[in-house]
């Protein structure tokens, strides 16, 4: 009897995951697949119209007008043509439900942790990352959080197994969370509520730069005896890696940047970078990008300009910055709103094919993966997307298809279910 029930158990859970397991990632691409009559953005500031697009073997193999097609042929004709979004500095697969500490592995214990890597804690399945893809979202940098040295990044693709299947680049930066040289009143513990300048913001600077000269002497010396969190520094020193330090304060940035840069760092990328707009030569003389906040927040100072959060991408861009938009604090599910966030800089006098970059050659750029993806180019993988509309525009960008290296993956997510459940609830009422 009770082996009777140990089979009944596993057969209700087995239907119960069936009903709620992510879309089965699609298969391999076996014929080639052309796109014709398209309106193409390419992602780095070009648009083709009436584009001939050819993609077969999950690579782009023709873009242009007039280009002779191939294979099964997806006629989009007043329909749009787009790069795959990317999504950068996210927790998504790390984290699904917050208030469960079981599914949440964004933030591991440890002040200085280097050497955790949050791709092997990637979740392939998870419901949130599978809501991504409709508006276009298909790739993104799962990115640990928390404590000073949070750990290392990885870029992945949104429709995949596992974090094996997922991968485009592995272990592609180290995230370095900067101090702040004011905090806020703890008023738990009676302290003011406002800002006031932190005490313990020069030991903090200390601290890392302690590491970071110990860091770069493990990589000089001869000791067979391994430290994981020195040797996952090396990445940063050798150029392989990039250090995404995380500051918003014009003090914060120079004091970061500079240490970065006298220890060694080869490349270095600004993330956040609220105050980055009074600091732009010294960005630029330092060769910094930056992935800029979301736009939709109130300002941080009370003298800031109501709408600095707005239109900081532009006045970036506008000062020569390589800048990506990054949904930064946000909650993960919100990034599916990133290319909106975009759409709001076009309000703010940006050109609309330059807030395009913001998602995608620009964020290639900067995360390091443009040879590959990022825009649309023959040689390039063919991680793209068709749309009724403006896709910077949630009025109009209604996906028909979405490709990940060729493959045509499934636009159903939890989220469509239940609007084609509820969509006629009400209608005839």
């Amino acid at each position: 009897m009770s082996k009777l029930k140990n089979v009944f158990i596993a057969l209700l859970l087995t239907i119960g995951a069936t009903g709620w397991a992510q879309q089965t990632p699609a298969s391999i691409q076996k014929e080639a697949i052309s796109i014709t009559g398209a309106t193409a953005h390419i992602g780095d500031g070009t648009v083709v119209e009436n584009c001939t697009l050819v993609f077969e073997d999950g690579k782009i193999t023709a873009l242009g007008v007039g280009e002779p097609t191939k294979g099964k042929v997806i006629d989009a004709s007043g329909k749009h043509v787009y790069p795959g979004f990317i999504a950068p500095s996210k927790q998504l697969g790390l984290q699904e439900i917050n208030a469960v500490r079981a599914s949440n592995d964004s933030d591991e214990i440890g002040d200085i942790i280097p050497h955790v890597r949050s791709l092997i804690a990637y979740d392939a399945e998870s419901r949130v990352v599978e809501s991504m893809r409709p508006n276009g979202i298909l790739m993104g940098q799962i990115t640990p959080k928390g404590g000073r040295i949070s750990g290392t990044s990885s870029i992945v693709q949104f429709d995949a197994w596992n974090w094996e299947d997922a991968a485009i680049k592995v272990d592609d930066g180290i995230h370095l969370n900067w101090p702040s040289s004011f905090r806020r009143g703890r008023w738990w513990m009676g302290e003011p509520r406002g800002l006031k300048p932190n005490k313990d913001y020069q030991k903090q600077v200390n601290e890392v730069e302690v590491f970071m000269q110990n860091a770069i002497a493990y990589g000089k010396g001869t000791s067979k005896e391994l430290n994981p969190a020195f040797a996952a520094m090396q990445g940063v020193f050798d150029g392989v890696q990039r250090l995404y330090v995380y500051a918003d304060g014009e003090k914060e940035i120079i004091d970061g940047v500079t240490l970065a840069k006298n220890s060694g760092v080869k490349s270095i990328v600004l993330v956040g970078g609220y105050h980055a707009y009074k600091i732009t030569d010294f960005l630029k003389e330092n060769n910094v990008p930056v992935l800029v906040q979301y736009t939709h927040n109130l300002p941080s100072l009370a003298d800031d300009d109501y709408d600095l959060p707005y239109k900081l991408p532009k006045l970036l861009m506008d000062a020569g910055l390589l800048v990506a938009l990054q949904n930064g604090e946000a909650s993960n599910f919100q990034t599916r709103n990133l290319p909106f966030y975009a759409g709001q800089v076009v309000g703010q006098g940006l050109e609309k094919e330059k807030a395009l970059q913001l998602l995608t050659g620009n964020t290639a750029k900067i995360l390091g993966i443009d040879d590959t993806h990022g825009t649309l180019a023959v040689g390039k993988s063919a991680t793209l997307f068709i749309s009724e509309g403006d896709a910077l525009d949630m009025r109009t960008n209604q996906l028909t298809h979405a490709f990940i290296d060729g493959r045509n993956i499934s636009l159903e997510t939890h989220q469509t279910k239940l609007w084609k459940r509820y969509s006629e609830k009400f209608e005839g009422k």
